[in-house]
């Protein structure tokens, strides 16, 4: 089948009929396509901290493309109502709404350089216990707390958290096969150095361990966003995973850069954007008289930036946060999309073409979640706000996918069979 992809206002050549991966992702967006053959192998994967599963569903996509399907066969996370939403999307066979740092007993011994467990780190949730051994792939997204100074016993109940470093420990009690760890890219940064200390651990269990930042638009993606990846591979080949990212980049892409020119935020929307919806999900956020004025303001003078004078008084002097009151640039990818999507004051979130905010199914779809995914419960009851956490706390799709299909190549020997 064909898509007519035909050029619409604001795309950019990206969406030619020719380009196979802007034209897979459009009809990944609408939701054309199922996330896993349930006749497929099974791929057994662990989802800690994972919120409503974007992570999860980069860990589905990259399954479908070594000929897998992707079985949670445990999803962690505070968030209870994230993981019905999870759930509901994926085939989860365990939910755990347990700390990530009650999860595991270890202890850490330094010495100089070198850093090992004290003892083997043994999983203490009984539905995780049944699960060591028959984890091919770990992934999570330890929250970017603060963290503390470790010292030379540090403890899983450090209230000061190191679940960074946790989640190394996890990885290990679990005997996973391949583990991928996301956060924020000033984790590399963290007080305590938690990000040297779980490669460390990871290395001295045996574990071969690299470690990129992935900006989405580099992927060919339709946003800013960026996060950190560290990917430990167990019994791996140390030349093969140091790198595995950047190679499997340089073989999907065209050139073999390792990048492909960004889409734009209003080619995953565009369809939406006189949608009248009957549900939260699809009508945008009603503003003040304030807001509704500045919005209207951008789109009367066809400006995309708010000028200081029309700015509240705390930036009429000026402001570093010039993308504040903005709205999305045509031709360009959206901003990074967080729980701050309902209102102009916290981001550029103000539609490219109408004036109005966007909708949390545009915010969905530029996070790349496909088009059905769960966010409405079965009665169609929801709120906004925790749509705009759902949405906006979430690993988009595409960027997870990434990571760890370089994990799944360096853990296997095999590649991807993308489908563009």
């Amino acid at each position: 089948m064909i898509v007519n992809l035909a050029m619409k206002p604001g795309t950019d050549a990206a969406e030619k009929e020719d380009d196979a991966f802007a034209a897979w992702w459009k009809r990944f967006l609408r939701g054309e396509y199922p996330l896993g053959d349930p006749e497929a192998p099974a791929l057994n994967v662990v989802d800690l901290c994972c919120a409503s599963g974007g992570f999860g569903t980069g860990a589905a996509l990259a399954a479908r493309a070594f000929g897998r399907r992707a079985v949670f066969r445990a999803i962690a996370d505070a968030d209870e109502a994230a993981m019905a939403v999870y759930a509901r999307s994926h085939p989860v066979e365990n939910v755990i709404s347990e700390s990530l740092a009650t999860i595991v007993d270890y202890s850490i011994e330094e010495n100089g350089e070198e850093a090992e467990f004290d003892y083997p780190p043994e999983v203490m949730n009984e539905v995780l216990k049944r699960e060591v051994g028959n984890v091919d792939l770990l992934i999570a997204g330890p929250p970017c707390q603060g963290h503390s100074n470790l010292n030379n016993h540090t403890r899983r109940d450090d209230p000061r958290n190191d679940l960074f470093v946790t989640t190394a420990a996890v990885a290990v009690a679990l005997e996973a096969r391949a583990v991928v760890i996301e956060n924020v890219r000033s984790v590399v940064r963290s007080h305590g150095d938690v990000v040297a200390l779980a490669r460390k651990l990871l290395e001295s269990e045996g574990y071969s361990v690299t470690d990129k930042i992935l900006k989405m638009k580099d992927l060919g993606g339709w946003q800013t966003r960026e996060r950190y990846f560290m990917i430990g591979v167990r019994d791996g080949d140390v030349d093969r995973v140091e790198g595995c990212v950047d190679r499997w980049l340089q073989r999907n892409t065209p050139d073999g850069s390792g990048r492909r020119e960004p889409l734009d935020a209003l080619w995953a929307i565009s369809d939406l954007q006189d949608l009248r919806g009957e549900t939260i999900f699809d009508t945008p956020p009603v503003q003040g008289e304030e807001n509704a004025r500045r919005i209207q303001y951008l789109f009367n003078e066809g400006l995309f930036d708010l000028p200081n004078h029309q700015r509240p008084d705390c930036h009429k002097n000026g402001t570093t946060y010039g993308a504040v009151y903005g709205r999305m640039k045509l031709n360009e990818p959206g901003p990074t999309i967080t729980t701050g999507i309902g209102t102009p004051g916290q981001g550029r979130f103000i539609h490219p073409t109408r004036p109005r905010m966007i909708t949390p199914h545009e915010a969905a779809r530029i996070q790349c979640f496909p088009d059905g995914y769960g966010f409405l419960h079965p009665d169609g009851t929801v709120s906004r706000k925790d749509l705009a956490k759902w949405i906006g706390d979430a690993v988009p799709p595409l960027l997870g996918m990434v990571p760890i299909c370089a994990a799944l190549s360096a853990a296997t020997g095999e590649d991807a069979d993308l489908p563009w």
